[in-house]
């Protein structure tokens, strides 16, 4: 009865840690591969800010955005 119940209770946490990272590892790739800001917020914030976008220099903040991201992920 009580092994059954420490089994229980270890088969539970060891379904949690692993329910955690396999959240966790999805959510990055999620996000990596599908950013929360996208070519046209990015033209509509430069719009705001009174600058006239390129799709150059649109191009060339979202490789930036994606590389410090990489750079924050290998922490």
């Amino acid at each position: 009865m009580g092994m059954t119940i420490m089994l229980m209770i270890l088969a539970l946490l060891v379904g949690l840690v692993i329910g955690f990272f396999g959240a966790r590892k999805y959510m990055e790739n999620y996000l990596r591969n599908n950013p929360p800001i996208s070519e046209e917020m990015l033209r509509t914030m430069m719009l705001q800010m009174g600058q006239k976008p390129s799709s150059r220099k649109l191009h060339q903040m979202m490789q930036a955005m994606k590389a410090q991201a990489k750079k924050s992920n290998r922490k």
